[in-house]
């Protein structure tokens, strides 16, 4: 699951939500064989495009005119994911069964900010559009290798979800800012805007989506995993790299086996180590432990060898 929050995707969003929502717009007017796809929320799920504009570009209220007036949330399940959903609830199904996540995720994001009063997406302005293809751009490696052109559709499963919110809570009296970077640390700063931990919520996202769906998620397509892949320190990437062995070795074993690894042996009112769980560490000790390779003396060389080589002058 991939969440990100960024400015705006096409456009400025210190200025009016046109841009953005024409956008968005696209498939509806890419591919006319298509039922139009509305834009929904917590209450509806056929709000008109106009309706989003006028709502997100009214709801401003004291922002000045370099200030951010609304922000872009990308929802975006991996083709697994989708795949999964499909099969569990076929193509229509699926597409409302993500919708109803976005709500969901939208929570998440009211609640991330720690704000007396926003509890929930009910008390946030927003908006979702759902999308059902993704199409290369110029920052995409296929179209600087001329692999692919700029515009050309994406294979696989793409479908995801935009979600336009404003800047200010329903009541356009709370701003909310998901950039805020200070986390708690300026006090000040976060009464204003609300802390906000986009990892946290990137994190929520993903154990929402495993939760709702009863998903199964492996070790290696975890935000986690991801995360600490790129962002660890050496230590951390080591124990991720410890636990992702771990895991796989107990993927491998059958029910008895695990059962068998976990109970203790006890022995005179002592309790000792299985017998098996002993040698896998002995055995992992001896592996990590690099072998004793004797080194063998060099000869020193004479006068007269080191004259033969050009060595001596």
């Amino acid at each position: 699951m991939y969440i990100n929050i960024t400015d705006s995707e096409t456009s400025d969003n210190k200025g009016r939500s046109s841009g953005l929502v024409h956008y968005l717009d696209k498939e509806n007017r890419m591919d006319k064989e298509r039922r139009p796809e509305l834009w929904f929320n917590q209450d509806r799920h056929n709000i008109q495009s106009y309706e989003t504009m006028q709502a997100i570009d009214n709801n401003i209220a004291k922002l000045g005119r370099a200030d951010s007036k609304f922000f872009l949330i990308n929802i975006s399940p991996s083709q697994k994911e989708i795949a999964f959903l499909k099969e569990k609830y076929g193509e229509h199904g699926a597409q409302q069964q993500l919708k109803a996540y976005a709500a969901k995720v939208m929570d998440e994001y009211a609640m991330n900010f720690k704000r007396p009063g926003i509890n929930s997406n009910n008390d946030l302005l927003w908006f979702g559009k759902l999308e059902n293809y993704r199409n290369y751009s110029h920052k995409d490696p296929e179209v600087k290798q001329g692999l692919k052109n700029r515009g050309e559709r994406k294979p696989g499963e793409q479908m995801h979800i935009q979600v336009i919110v404003s800047r200010k809570d329903i009541t356009n009296k709370v701003k909310l800012s998901p950039l805020n970077n200070s986390r708690g640390k300026n006090a000040a700063h976060s009464q204003k805007l609300g802390q906000f931990d986009r990892s946290a919520f990137k994190q929520s996202g993903e154990t929402l989506f495993d939760r709702y769906f009863s998903f199964e998620r492996g070790f290696t397509d975890t935000f986690r995993y991801a995360n600490e892949q790129k962002k660890g320190n050496l230590d951390q990437r080591i124990a991720l790299h410890a636990e992702k062995r771990s895991q796989e070795t107990g993927q491998k074993l059958s029910p008895a086996q695990r059962q068998q690894q976990n109970t203790p042996i006890k022995n005179h009112g002592k309790t000792q180590v299985p017998a098996n769980i002993l040698q896998i560490a002995l055995a992992k000790a001896g592996a990590e432990v690099a072998p004793i390779i004797p080194r063998k003396k060099k000869k020193r060389k004479t006068n007269e060898q080191q004259q033969d080589q050009g060595l001596t002058l």
